[in-house]
């Protein structure tokens, strides 16, 4: 049975709030190989200990990534998701330390019923990616095609 929020339990508006997942070593690792970035920044020690972070960071993409999938890959909007239409706005404000914890606070921002399909609407959501201190690494919009019935 599907779960999740449909079109009508909606609102502009509404704030959620993510789970929580931190950031490996493993998860570095293996993004740099997914991706081929491996940049030192990321993958080297020693490079890293000399940069002005003072150690290695994640990728940006990475937290943008795991961003995506706290706020919409778990049963907020069950299978009504259909499709991840763009981002506007996005900015990396920190670095995401290897051990940081991080978790998404969204708020829908807007809400679209399609012309052309009215099945279909878009939801936009204005999204922060937060660490374990609660400081903003990442923010912006995201929006997103969803089911309306």
């Amino acid at each position: 049975m599907d779960s999740g929020l449909t079109w009508s339990d909606l609102s502009v508006g509404q704030r959620f709030t993510s789970p929580a997942r931190t950031v490996t070593e493993t998860d570095v690792v293996s993004f740099a190989g997914l991706t081929g970035d491996f940049s030192p920044m990321h993958v080297d020690r020693e490079f890293a200990a000399a940069s002005p972070f003072g150690e290695r960071i994640a990728h940006g993409l990475l937290g943008l990534s795991i961003a995506h999938g706290l706020m919409l890959g778990r049963e907020l909007l069950g299978r009504r998701a259909i499709a991840f239409l763009g981002l506007s706005d996005w900015r990396f404000r920190a670095p995401i330390l290897l051990g940081d914890t991080v978790h998404v606070a969204f708020e829908i921002v807007g809400l679209r019923v399609r012309t052309k399909d009215p099945e279909q609407g878009v939801l936009t959501f204005r999204a922060e990616l937060r660490n374990q201190r609660d400081e903003i690494v990442q923010e912006g919009r995201k929006a997103i095609l969803m089911k309306t019935s």
